[in-house]
């Protein structure tokens, strides 16, 4: 049985979706519970990393499982099993072909920034706060370059192991909406750090310390050095993969 997993998270306690030495992760934590359920050691096949402290709104995985099993009943069995900031959206029987991560079409990000004056209790582990005003209009300008297929050398965390930096944004948007900014986008894939470092850059373009055509000139140089910091973690969520 091939089995698909829609995963919604908090990432703020956790060292990223990856199971790693240093810390603990989504996947290991989703993995204990399955070993519990299942009476065997069970490795899921995620759609992608998210970094530490990147939440997760539809995060998909997969695994195979040599026996029968009510996928209602495994739901439930992991809800009970995970802590609170680990929820499991959906449990569905998959064709045995499928891959969670090989097989998707495209990825959905949204970042957010709560830009006011005055900080937010609630809102602080959920989005990046901005006290200056942003130039929204200058913002959404710059962001109309990075649609279509492009070098993204000039996104890309150092360390970050794909084989190019060649990736195709779909489209991206930039909107207010109840007093955040919201940074969606649609891309193939994506690099290490690249939604962070582009929205690092476009705060710059808000902030009015660098322009528009400044930004755009960045996909030419391909170079991270010329780009702005990376934005810090906990304002990125992964809405969506799509098959």
């Amino acid at each position: 049985m091939n089995i698909k997993l829609t995963i919604e998270y908090d990432g703020t306690n956790y060292h990223g979706w990856q199971v790693q030495p240093n810390g603990q992760t989504i996947q290991e934590v989703l993995e204990r519970a399955l070993e519990k359920i299942l009476g065997v050691k069970t490795r899921l096949n995620g759609s992608g990393r998210t970094d530490a402290g990147v939440h997760a709104l539809g995060q998909v995985a997969n695994f195979i499982y040599a026996g029968d099993l009510d996928v209602g009943l495994l739901q439930k069995g992991l809800n009970a099993l995970t802590p609170q900031d680990i929820v499991v959206k959906q449990v569905e029987l998959v064709a045995d072909s499928f891959d969670a991560r090989r097989d998707a079409k495209s990825r959905v990000y949204q970042y957010r920034i709560w830009n006011h004056p005055i900080p937010s209790a609630f809102y602080r582990r959920f989005s990046w706060h901005i006290r200056d005003r942003l130039d929204l209009l200058s913002m959404q300008e710059a962001i109309q370059s990075l649609e279509g297929e492009h070098d993204f050398g000039s996104f890309q965390a150092a360390g970050c192991d794909a084989e190019h930096a060649v990736r195709k944004i779909f489209h991206n948007s930039l909107s207010p909406k109840d007093g955040f900014l919201v940074y969606t986008v649609e891309a193939t894939a994506f690099l290490r750090h690249m939604v962070r470092n582009i929205v690092g850059t476009l705060v710059e373009v808000g902030r009015r310390e660098r322009s528009a055509a400044d930004f755009a000139d960045l996909l030419k140089a391909e170079d991270r050095r010329l780009a702005g910091p990376t934005a810090p973690p906990h304002g990125l969520f992964l809405v969506e993969v799509k098959y």
